[in-house]
């Protein structure tokens, strides 16, 4: 009986230092959360007025073709998967990755007909694990990424849209909803689906040169690479987001396991005691 009570003493100490660290982990999460927030909402004037010059410059072109405008028969399929670099974010990673393998099933007969690039250590491994086309990668993200970070990937998978070597392209991402709630989304990202601005935006009318033609082949790619890098910065918050949830209920959890084996353990102390004193007794009797 007292080699049972001190395990469970053992266990209990285990589990509150278990709980030390998810609760920092938790509070760290909560302050990383708040910056990626607020990064987010930095890049979105950018992205902005980048759409507002994209949608000025191709209303008042007329006749005007881009590929990046165009839609044309899908020979191939290329899907830009966003996932984190470590784990302890509950479904974080397998939400985004099954949502992308659901429509690549559905959409795809074979591994031949679509490409991926993926950004995230988890995403990378689950993938390159189990032989899927990846063709590009990025690892190692910081905590508070900039474009340069993903400048490489997002010019690769725009460049072979371009070059017709991709014939669409999809962004595959956890949308930040509040802390609690990221939903996993597959949109497609090319051929640009709409560029239109606000009605205030598009009575704005720009001075350029040479041509309205040169000015948007230049335009489209990079307001392109700017969607990819506002979606990266979604991610992060929402990644943020999960793992603030995931150790606040592991807290939770290490809390309930507590209680239990205190309550386990002060039962099994008290009815030690209580033998303890029965056998004194029962002694004490037998001498009588």
């Amino acid at each position: 009986m007292a080699q049972g009570i001190r395990e469970v003493k053992r266990r209990i100490k285990s589990v509150k230092n278990t709980r030390q660290i998810t609760k920092a982990m938790k509070m760290v999460s909560t302050a990383k959360l708040r910056r990626a927030q607020d990064q987010a909402q930095a890049a979105r004037p950018y992205a902005q007025k980048v759409q507002e010059v994209v949608a000025s410059i191709a209303a008042g072109s007329t006749g005007f073709k881009h590929p990046m405008l165009q839609t044309r028969p899908v020979k191939k399929t290329g899907y830009i998967v966003i996932t984190s670099d470590r784990g302890l974010a509950g479904g974080y990673n397998g939400n985004i990755i099954r949502k992308v393998l659901q429509a690549a099933n559905e959409k795809h007969k074979s591994k031949d007909e679509y490409a991926i690039f993926v950004i995230g250590r988890k995403g990378r491994d689950f993938f390159v694990k189990r032989n899927y086309p990846v063709i590009e990668e990025v690892v190692g993200m910081p905590e508070n990424p900039s474009f340069s970070d993903i400048k490489q990937i997002a010019y690769t998978a725009v460049k072979l849209y371009a070059e017709e070597q991709i014939d669409e392209l999809y962004l595959c991402y956890n949308e930040f909803e509040s802390a609690i709630s990221q939903v996993p989304q597959v949109k497609r990202l090319l051929p640009l689906q709409s560029i239109e601005s606000d009605s205030q935006a598009s009575t704005v009318n720009y001075d350029y040169e040479p041509s309205a033609e040169e000015v948007l082949a230049v335009l489209l790619p990079k307001y392109a690479e700017t969607l990819i890098y506002s979606a990266v910065l979604d991610a992060k918050a929402s990644e943020h987001g999960a793992r603030m949830t995931s150790m606040g209920n592991a807290t939770d959890n290490a809390s309930d396991i507590i209680d239990r084996l205190t309550l386990f353990y002060n039962r099994a102390r008290q009815a030690a005691i209580t033998q303890e004193i029965s056998e004194i007794v029962a002694g004490a009797n037998s001498q009588v």
